[in-house]
């Protein structure tokens, strides 16, 4: 497993090895062992999610899930490719407000480790792309959040991409108070 630090230091890209050979390839995308060994330390994960867009410049985020129920997640691309963002949303955090973006695709096996604290969101940059990611906590509801998505100055590569309507109307980040502190998580 390939280990990459990012901008951000609590924001990592894991990349597994993959063995192929005539008939495909095989590849471990999650060990924990193997991860202890390097001097990562994530948290227990306990719900996997998987996605599918269809169309090409569809935007999801940026969401959140805040206290008491944050969620960190470890996220890859099942087929396809998109551009992956983690925005470090801890108050009093060094990097509050920064981003980190990362091009996941099926070809790059290339994750993104995206804690708790940070605000998540991600655009397709392949028709019928399929985002697969671990959670570190339940889907709550009442936890649930968004941020606009073009109110951090992200580069995302689309200026008019397929939202939902509650990224569509999510607030922006100056007009948003972070329920995250630095330190909490």
């Amino acid at each position: 497993m390939q280990i990459e630090k990012t901008a951000i230091p609590e924001v990592l890209i894991l990349t597994p090895a993959r063995h192929g050979d005539t008939r495909g390839f095989f590849s471990e995308s999650w060990n924990r062992k193997t991860l202890r060994e390097a001097g990562v330390e994530l948290p227990d994960f306990v719900q996997d999610n998987h996605s599918l867009s269809r169309q090409q410049g569809t935007l999801r985020g940026l969401h959140y899930q805040s206290p008491p129920r944050p969620q960190g997640k470890l996220v890859r691309c099942g087929r396809g490719s998109l551009f992956d963002v983690a925005v470090d949303a801890r108050r009093g955090s060094p990097t509050y407000g920064n981003w980190v973006g990362v091009e996941l695709s099926f070809q790059n096996a290339r994750q993104l480790w995206v804690p708790a604290g940070f605000l998540h969101g991600f655009v397709t940059r392949a028709p019928d792309t399929e985002v697969v990611y671990k959670c570190t906590d339940h889907y709550d509801r009442a936890s649930d959040g968004a941020v606009r998505w073009d109110s951090l100055g992200i580069d995302w590569g689309v200026t008019d991409p397929v939202l939902s309507d509650k990224d569509r109307m999510a607030p922006g980040f100056a007009d948003w108070s972070s329920p995250f502190a630095y330190g909490e998580f």
